[in-house]
């Protein structure tokens, strides 16, 4: 017999309302054509143009390049975090322990590196699946072909990773290895229906949002949203267009973004003019618009490094702004002596030294260069930038 909790799971899963699912879809259970199932793990795919990056980076390329599976994509994060967990001296063997609450509690979630509260937010769902029940299903696209069966996930990716970790890495978590789902028929896919489910829940991040937006244009101006892995530059050919041409779209793109105003988000759009690594170190430490939207406006080659100074030193917008802004006009009265954008750039960041604590600058070494080692280098390194210019000081 199921458990009480478990069978209410199953009472609301066959009880789906409009409320719950929205009046698209709700309606559209009448039609034999949509149905909620039990799926197997694996004939479920998440989509890979999806907006948001559940796993980092590398691994969500190399999952939906086919070289990793869902098992070695997950045991590739828990082993990424556990090197994360031991250089703040947090080692950990069960994924269960990074719920444990911390030893010290002077210890805040600004602590934990950004793959270990993804890990952590994914155990902690995978533990209320366990306990409660999937009472949300996962919204998929039947994209079967012939007798192979196989759905493409358009909502619900955070549910499916949770319930692989709960199936393979919790013990004793009695996961059956399936997944409730509506099923969607590929012609009713919505890029719509995705956006409004991404911004309903937990909050994208702002490069997570540059990408919802180019989806969102890209869909009305006709153009076709690939079923394999793509790189940043198919969102980027967002950047050359625009609602004007499609006023007739206007309403439903901006309401499903959350209905924001048209500037608003013509700026999420043009976080769009990212290098591919400052939109990955952005996206992964969820850094928000009001700060991307000045460092998109410099030199593609120096955006990478000043998004480092953002997370290192935890600039504020309006730091960023001086630093982003900075040509070099109140530099000196030689003006025929150009002074690099980047010398700028570290004078503007020697200015909130007073405010910096130095245990927060060698943690944040560490944790960026990959070791102490490295990161001692990177100290001498500056130390003997300092000395240098001190010493010229004397004939300026």
């Amino acid at each position: 017999m199921p458990k009480p909790n478990a069978q209410r799971a199953n009472d609301l899963l066959s009880s789906i309302s409009e409320e719950m699912l929205g009046s698209d879809i709700a309606s559209g259970l009448q039609d034999s054509s949509l149905r909620v199932e039990k799926l197997l793990l694996e004939l479920v795919r998440p989509h890979p143009v999806q907006p948001r990056r559940v796993l980092p980076e590398r691994i969500h390329q190399a999952f939906h390049q086919q070289q990793l599976t869902p098992t070695q994509a997950l045991r590739e994060l828990i082993q990424l975090v556990q090197v994360a967990a031991r250089q703040r001296s947090r080692p950990f063997t069960n994924v269960l322990e990074l719920l444990a609450q911390p030893e010290e509690e002077s210890e805040t979630p600004e602590a934990w590196s950004p793959e270990e509260s993804l890990l952590r937010d994914l155990t902690n769902l995978a533990v209320t699946i366990r306990d409660d029940g999937q009472v949300n299903p996962l919204t998929v696209v039947d994209v079967s072909e012939g007798v192979m069966r196989l759905y493409r996930i358009e909502t619900g990716e955070r549910r499916y990773w949770a319930t692989w970790l709960l199936r393979d890495f919790i013990p004793d978590s009695t996961c059956d290895g399936t997944v409730p789902c509506i099923i969607v028929p590929a012609r009713t896919a919505s890029v719509f229906r995705q956006a409004k489910e991404n911004t309903s829940r937990a909050g994208l991040t702002a490069v997570a949002m540059a990408r919802q937006a180019a989806l969102l244009l890209l869909s009305v101006h006709g153009y076709d949203i690939p079923d394999d892995p793509v790189g940043n530059d198919f969102y980027r050919q967002a950047l050359n267009l625009d609602l004007l041409t499609k006023r007739e779209h206007s309403e439903m793109v901006l309401s499903a973004m959350g209905g924001m105003s048209r500037m608003r988000f013509s700026q999420f759009k043009a976080l769009l003019r990212l290098s591919d690594e400052a939109m990955e170190m952005a996206d992964r430490h969820a850094i928000d618009e009001k700060k991307l939207r000045f460092v998109a406006g410099v030199e593609p080659e120096i955006q990478a490094e000043l998004v480092r100074q953002i997370i290192t030193l935890k600039l504020t917008s309006r730091q960023v702004q001086e630093i982003c802004e900075s040509d070099g006009a109140d530099g000196g009265n030689d003006e025929d002596e150009h002074i690099p954008a980047k010398a700028w750039k570290v004078a503007r960041v020697l200015q909130s030294i007073a405010t910096t604590s130095p245990r927060d600058v060698a943690r944040a070494l560490v944790q960026q260069e990959q070791g102490i080692a490295f990161a001692r280098a990177r100290i001498q390194t500056m130390r003997q930038l300092l000395d240098d210019a001190e010493k010229l000081l004397d004939y300026e």
